[in-house]
């Protein structure tokens, strides 16, 4: 990103932050919905990409449905834009009752073990809200990673803006970052990492919908070090302001097999768990980007051992709106 457009884009999210939050609500939520229809009707690089990764979801889909979903994607992109530049100014009381999980016992009974916990989430609906929730209404601090962003400012927005939500942010940097989250979890303590999208070159190939994928190998590398519960978890929202989501139930190591192979086999069950809640709302999922091994580049074959590794595509990731760009997870 040029310094110009860097300044730029800073500048946007910093008024999104400052502005929208003084918005009345149905005013934010029209302005968000506005910006989603511009974007889609635009048909740049990100709405195009995400058309491509959802006619994987939904194989069957003809055009005219795809292109709904699509425009159905943009807008649950924004409410999640609208809702995160609100969010720091809610309540707790609206942030508990905006968040509603299904099977939240295997995370209270996690955090109640002091075993500690590894909660690995696609980008689904609004991630932030769910943290938001678990810092508040669970009263549990959580670890995350971010990665460093550009400019420098920037990054520093979303630092600060989670950290305003309870969550502790580290920067993105390999073994460093590995270590001070394996640090928490033998504390018995929580993290949190969003895990559809390899930025590494040490994920593991995993089958994702049918076609070759890599997935980061950190939230089940992590789990394995630590003896750690690996909970997946996903999101989605229905026709009310209200979130939805889901603990899926621990996933368990396999019981023979190098370190390596057993993180295999436990991303390979992220990554199911994963494809059964983007099949149920393929709507929200917010992946603009490329995704399957056969849109990507070769990639360097990984470590043998990745454990110096990051953790996984935490809190940065790249998306592209008619507003810029953000790494993000």
């Amino acid at each position: 990103m040029s310094g110009l457009g860097g300044r730029v884009t800073d500048a946007l999210y910093g008024a999104g932050w400052s502005g929208v939050k003084r918005l009345p609500e149905p005013a934010a939520n029209a302005l968000g919905r506005r910006i989603a229809d511009t974007a889609w009707q635009r048909r740049g690089k990100g709405v195009l990409q995400l058309e491509r990764n959802l006619a994987r979801v939904v194989p069957d889909a003809p055009p005219e449905r795809l292109r709904a979903l699509s425009q159905a994607g943009m807008r649950s992109y924004l409410r999640y834009w609208m809702e995160s530049f609100r969010l720091p100014a809610w309540s707790p009381e609206r942030v508990r009752d905006s968040f509603v999980p299904d099977d939240v016992h295997h995370l209270t009974d996690g955090i109640a073990s002091d075993r500690g916990v590894v909660l690995a989430l696609p980008h689904l609906a609004n991630w932030d809200l769910a943290g938001a929730w678990v810092t508040t209404h669970l009263g549990t601090p959580f670890t995350t990673v971010a990665e460093r962003l550009r400019p420098e400012s920037l990054y520093d927005r979303f630092v600060a803006y989670r950290e305003s939500l309870g969550m502790e942010v580290l920067a993105h940097q390999g073994a460093e970052a590995f270590g001070t989250l394996a640090r928490r979890l033998r504390a018995g303590g929580l993290v949190c990492l969003v895990a559809d999208r390899d930025l590494s070159a040490s994920g593991v190939e995993v089958t994702f919908f049918g076609e070759a994928a890599r997935m980061p190998a950190g939230p089940a590398m992590l789990a394995l070090q630590t003896n750690s519960l690996l909970l997946p978890v996903t999101l989605w929202y229905d026709d009310t302001p209200v979130l939805r989501g889901r603990v899926h139930a621990p996933l368990e190591p396999p019981a023979t097999g190098t370190r390596r192979e057993k993180a295999q086999a436990m991303t390979q069950a992220m990554a199911d768990a994963f494809t059964h809640g983007i099949a149920a709302h393929p709507q929200d999922w917010h992946m603009l980007q490329r995704l399957w091994t056969a849109d990507l580049p070769p990639r360097p074959e990984p470590p043998t051992e990745p454990d110096a590794e990051p953790a996984g595509a935490g809190p940065a990731r790249r998306k592209t709106t008619g507003t810029g760009t953000e790494e993000r997870r």
